[in-house]
């Protein structure tokens, strides 16, 4: 009995420093699971920096603003000269018969004739109604454009990477939590066991410890699961192997002092989709003042230098060459166009109402984003206190219970209940530090600050 006693001690002593591990936030997220101890370790930085240099997403929308980048230029828009040269060669060979007025006939065979001509013309729109400068304001506002839509997408993946870095972080505590938890049950099987063994447990109490020891292996494997998909899930934003194994050994670190008046401010001023909304009325207008532009006339001057050289047997001259230089100025007015110019003009008027519609709405959109959001993340601060609390009390109940079932005086369900709050009140922590996290991400992107760090 005494040697019985020593070994259910040391056995209470092994179950405490398991509890330690299991409900302490600090250690817990050392605790890494077993077969993970040798994994490579990577932190939310290197992370980040991996996805902004391998995400496709990133690299088709840069493409776009490369793409937007090379329109921007005089040419595009019409305000310089175009330069061509042209080179024409050619002949004939034709059966002939010519008759005079006197009535003469004359029959050549085989007659060859020769054209050759070669040269350059230089044309230059000099005023089309100002439609060039309106055009060129406009590729300089798509450049723009396709600046905000990089940046919106770089913020997007940021976020999602730092999304899913945390949630890599969250799961990685809740397998360690489940192995802990393991580990209790483990025990209680064992002990359970050896009561039997001596004549001081029942058979009942064997079986039922090994359902809770099944049940929470079943928890276990099942949370580790879910490690590996999310861990899937972060090598697919990171745009590298998919089968990498790593591990993370950050806490979750939550900001809890942001201020809405300035998250609104923020917002206001570098929010991607409100950018591009205010773009989008800008190049409206530029459309409008194009259109309006088709009112006055175009004037045009080309110039040009030719040479040409032919030759006719049958023809009065039998040889001819030319060259010399050319030049003119031409002019343009559209009178009438069945009303189509006005028609174009209501349309375009119609855009700029759109595209102010649009903005407004945007606005309204980020403000009702940002309110909700910035509620959710005062809600789920307030539960991350309550659910730091109820930790400390899961714990505090979870050691009195033990050392009231090593006395005896406590059946093993009391201890299996107990054993139940502790890990939900570490999971209800680690869910409400994970939300807490997830909105103070959704605000900084809403306001355009989510930023690397």
């Amino acid at each position: 009995m005494k040697k019985l006693n020593i070994h259910i001690r040391l056995l209470c002593c092994f179950l405490g420093m398991a509890l330690v591990c299991f409900v302490g936030q600090a250690t817990a997220q050392n605790i890494l699971d077993k077969n993970t101890n040798a994994l490579p370790s990577m932190t939310l930085q290197e992370a980040i920096e991996t996805a902004l240099k391998n995400n496709y997403d990133i690299k088709l929308i840069n493409n776009d603003l490369l793409i937007a980048q090379n329109n921007v230029n005089a040419r595009n828009a019409g305000l310089l000269p175009t330069l061509g040269a042209t080179f024409s060669k050619g002949g004939s060979s034709q059966n002939s018969t010519q008759t005079t007025s006197t009535g003469t006939q004359r029959k050549l065979s085989g007659v060859k004739n020769t054209n050759q001509s070669y040269g350059v013309a230089l044309d230059w729109t000099i005023f089309d109604g100002f439609q060039m400068f309106a055009n060129y304001d406009r590729l300089k506002e798509l450049q723009k454009q396709g600046e905000v839509n990089t940046k919106g997408v770089i913020l997007g993946t940021i976020a999602d990477v730092v999304n899913n870095y945390y949630a890599l972080v969250r799961q990685q505590q809740l397998v360690a939590a489940k192995d802990s938890a393991l580990d209790i049950s483990r025990l209680r099987v064992s002990i359970a066991d050896n009561k039997l063994q001596l004549g001081r447990g029942s058979k009942l109490d064997v079986l039922t410890a090994k359902v809770d020891y099944n049940t929470d292996t079943s928890s276990y494997l099942t949370e580790k699961n879910l490690l590996k998909t999310t861990m899937v899930t972060l090598n697919q934003l990171m745009a590298r192997d998919l089968n990498i194994e790593f591990k993370v050994k950050e806490e979750i670190d939550i900001e809890n002092n942001l201020v809405y008046a300035n998250l609104q401010t923020q917002a206001n001023a570098l929010n991607p989709d409100l950018q591009n909304a205010f773009i989008n009325k800008k190049i409206a207008e530029l459309n409008l003042k194009q259109v309006k532009g088709q009112r006055y006339p175009v004037v045009a001057i080309n110039s040009g230098y030719d040479f040409n050289r032919s030759t006719s047997p049958t023809g009065f001259n039998t040889a001819l060459r030319a060259n010399g230089l050319t030049y003119g100025v031409t002019a343009s007015l559209n009178i009438f166009n069945g009303f189509l110019q006005r028609q174009n003009e209501r349309n375009a008027k119609v855009l700029i109402s759109s595209s102010e519609l649009n903005l407004d709405k945007t606005k309204q959109t980020i403000s009702a984003q940002l309110i909700s959001t910035y509620q959710n993340y005062q809600t789920n601060l307030d539960l991350l206190k309550v659910e730091t609390g109820n930790v400390e009390i899961a714990k505090q109940n979870l050691d009195i219970t033990l050392t009231k079932y090593r006395l005896g005086s406590i059946a093993p369900l009391e201890l299996r209940e107990a054993q139940r709050n502790s890990i939900d009140a570490v999971t209800r922590f680690l869910d409400a530090q994970y939300q807490a996290k997830l909105t103070e991400i959704s605000l900084k992107e809403i306001s355009g600050t989510l930023n690397v760090r």
